[in-house]
């Protein structure tokens, strides 16, 4: 991993990607690559499927205690990181709450709710847990404690949910024959959500482009991963980034 990274900081490469530990390689990037001006934290951020597409999730666990400043960073970040890879013009952006109105919610949720507003971006304001799923928002902001929750709880649905569809079919030789005819509708199910095509969760605010890919990862899902790392770089995410932040403050 620290090679990896020495080849971005030297120029020798565009991004660099690992399915190596998560820790190991934000601590290693931070190190070796530093921040963006005007970002304190790096955030990781991911895509999750929605009933509309998708949408962009960050932090996932990489600052579990974050202030208003940082989620409006996030905020910032994560924009940018759909304009780049969506192509959008302005992504909306949502701060994941327990409720819609904007006294719901710690102060720092709440603060960070100001900020967003008074930030410039397509803030729209509060989101909850099944916004995400429905795809209100393009983006959607919480700290590293909440994302990682949300993540995990995520894949832990998808995994029950696809286990039980097995049980259902194979449990009598009707709803085998059943799950025969039900086949083409199962598989397109199962392409839609298929964990492998949302592979690469972006470590954001860095001097350079790093893709944390997951360790159980087959040649298919790094692919998306590496796919991922090589549009970042083709749409200069980190000078889009530093720009941003220069503008901002």
């Amino acid at each position: 991993m620290r090679v990896a990274i020495d080849l971005v900081k030297d120029g020798a490469a565009h991004a660099a990607v690992s399915a190596g530990n998560t820790g190991a390689l934000m601590a290693i990037s931070r190190f070796v690559l530093k921040t963006l001006p005007g970002i304190e934290r790096p955030a990781i951020a991911t895509i999750l499927p929605t009933q509309k597409g998708h949408c962009y999730v960050l932090d996932l666990g990489a600052n579990v205690d974050c202030t208003p400043e940082h989620l409006l960073q996030f905020g910032i970040m994560g924009s940018l990181l759909a304009s780049a890879l969506e192509h959008m013009d302005k992504p909306s952006v949502g701060l994941l709450n327990i409720g819609e109105e904007e006294i719901k919610g710690n102060e720092t949720v709440k603060r960070a709710g100001e900020l967003l507003k008074e930030s410039g971006l397509n803030f729209y304001g509060n989101v909850e847990g099944n916004d995400i799923f429905k795809g209100t928002t393009d983006v959607v902001v919480c700290d590293g404690f909440v994302g990682n929750a949300v993540l995990k709880a995520a894949e832990g649905m998808v995994t029950m949910i696809s286990a039980s569809l097995r049980e259902e079919f194979s449990s009598s030789p009707l709803r085998k024959l059943m799950g025969l005819v039900a086949m083409p509708v199962l598989k397109a199910f199962k392409s839609r959500f298929d964990h492998r095509h949302y592979n690469g969760a972006s470590l954001l605010g860095l001097k350079g482009i790093v893709i944390k890919s997951h360790g159980s990862a087959d040649i298919y899902s790094f692919g998306f991963a590496l796919e991922k790392a090589a549009e970042e770089a083709r749409n200069n995410l980190p000078e889009k980034i530093a720009a941003r932040m220069g503008q901002f403050q």
